[in-house]
């Protein structure tokens, strides 16, 4: 009986540890499925209000469930989106799967204008991101506010893209299409105050394909994203049969969704980031600036895009319209100065005895030059009126044949006595026909009165 009672009393002594272990082991395993533990550890941070949530989170309130629960824990690794948009930019979305990233990064790859919008803002991913480490049930909560907004105006209902689900007070947003998943594009000045007259709030671009990727969803029971590994119902069991599974995506190993804590490291512009505030108007970031003032306007945005392609070099402000463009125009005026350098060499031979070198070639190249222009066009232009003399040449068919000139003696006119007193004459004339001529026999029939021969056989002469 003693051996019994003492057998169970170091039973219940190694009981107790492992009584208390366990508990432990649980709540690990707790934090670690969670994103994480608000309120803890939070070092430098500063928490967001509601209103500033709901301006940092007025963009993206609308998305799908299974697209914003990659986009929120995608937005602490701000460094790993900047480098994917880097990558699908040059190479497109093929090899996403083998890149080092994480895997809400990877799933947010496979959206490209999902994507460039979070790398292009990344000041405003950053602080989405850090919001999300430290108030994860927060930011559930200013969702579900949003999400109500947008349905009480009218602009959140069911369509051909999404499927809009109310249970348990909480708005859930699911792809209506098995096989594609929609972006919408809002404003969110308008989509959550009111409803435009003309027209939709929420318009929707191409759809993209809904890939195993898409391996986590939204508990808004629980305000946390949590990995789903394709089981279970509503838009997973509809779109499950489309999809095909790989290990890249549903693995054990995402059981439990990881966020980067270091986020909050990240400097942010909060200037930036001042820019969204469609929601609250009057509601700035500027108790975030941990040097105690504002950003100014012209500060340098911490963006690695920015800071890779732009580097540090004075070449870049020559084109930004500063004092530097006016240099160019005074460099002109230097040129006509080089062009007037031939006068120097006539004050160098100022010396005896390079005086007689210069001068020579000075007066050479001024006489020869001079005579040879003006001679040079005289002896071409002059001879080229005389080589087209030879056109009286090229009429030979004329109206009176080629011996125009040999008439009859009976036939002659006193024009004719004329000709044939001057012999050269007739090569001097190349054009018969020209009015000129008739002038000339007018004076010989005065000088030379001939009546006696016979003029019929002239009269029929055609003229």
């Amino acid at each position: 009986m003693r051996k019994v009672l003492a057998i169970s009393l170091a039973l219940s002594l190694l009981y107790v540890p492992l009584l208390q272990a366990v508990p432990s082991a649980n709540n690990y395993s707790l934090r670690g499925a969670l994103p994480q533990d608000q309120y803890q550890d939070q070092g430098n941070y500063v928490l967001y209000s509601p209103e500033q949530l709901e301006n940092l989170l007025a963009p993206i309130a609308l998305y799908p469930d299974p697209l914003l629960a990659q986009v929120l824990p995608a937005a602490t690794f701000p460094d790993q989106i900047d480098e994917a948009a880097r990558y699908v930019r040059s190479y497109g979305q093929n090899g996403i799967d083998d890149q080092p990233w994480d895997v809400s990064v990877k799933a947010v790859a496979h959206y490209p204008s999902v994507l460039y919008m979070m790398a292009d803002r990344i000041d405003w991913t950053s602080a989405v991101g850090q919001a999300y480490v430290y108030q994860s049930t927060d930011v559930m909560s200013a969702v579900q506010r949003l999400r109500a907004m947008a349905r009480a105006q009218g602009n959140l209902v069911t369509g051909p893209q999404i499927e809009v689900v109310e249970e348990g007070g909480f708005i859930q947003i699911w792809p209506a299409n098995p096989q594609y998943i929609y972006v919408p594009v809002y404003d969110p000045g308008i989509v959550y105050f009111s409803r435009p007259f003309w027209g939709v709030a929420i318009g929707f671009g191409i759809g993209f394909i809904i890939g195993a990727w898409l391996n986590n969803d939204c508990d808004w029971h629980r305000h946390r994203i949590y990995y789903t590994g394709w089981q279970g119902g509503g838009w997973i069991a509809r779109c499950r049969p489309h999809v095909r599974i790989t290990n890249v995506y549903v693995n054990n190993r995402y059981t439990n969704v990881i966020v980067n804590r270091r986020v909050v490291d990240r400097h942010v512009n909060f200037y930036n980031v001042n820019r969204y505030n469609n929601v609250h108007r009057n509601v700035n970031f500027d108790n975030h600036d941990r040097s105690g003032r504002v950003p100014r306007p012209d500060s340098r945005v911490n963006n690695q895009i920015i800071n890779r392609n732009i580097p540090n070099n004075t070449r870049v402000d020559d084109f930004r319209g500063r004092s530097s463009r006016p240099a160019p125009p005074a460099e002109r005026p230097v040129q006509p100065s080089r062009v007037e350098r031939p006068t120097p060499p006539a004050e160098r031979p100022v010396p005896p005895g390079r005086v007689e070198q210069p001068t020579p070639p000075a007066e050479r190249p001024a006489q020869p030059s001079r005579p040879e222009r003006p001679a040079a066009p005289p002896q071409q232009r002059f001879p080229q009126p005389p080589a087209a003399q030879p056109q009286p040449e090229q009429p030979a068919p004329h109206t009176f044949g080629r011996g125009e000139g040999n008439f009859p003696p009976r036939e002659a006119s006193q024009r004719g006595q004329a000709s044939r007193a001057t012999p050269p004459s007739p090569p001097k004339q190349p054009a018969p026909g020209r009015t000129s001529r008739p002038s000339q026999p007018a004076p010989s029939p005065s000088k030379q009165p001939a009546p006696s021969r016979p003029s019929g056989p002239l009269s029929g002469r055609p003229r």
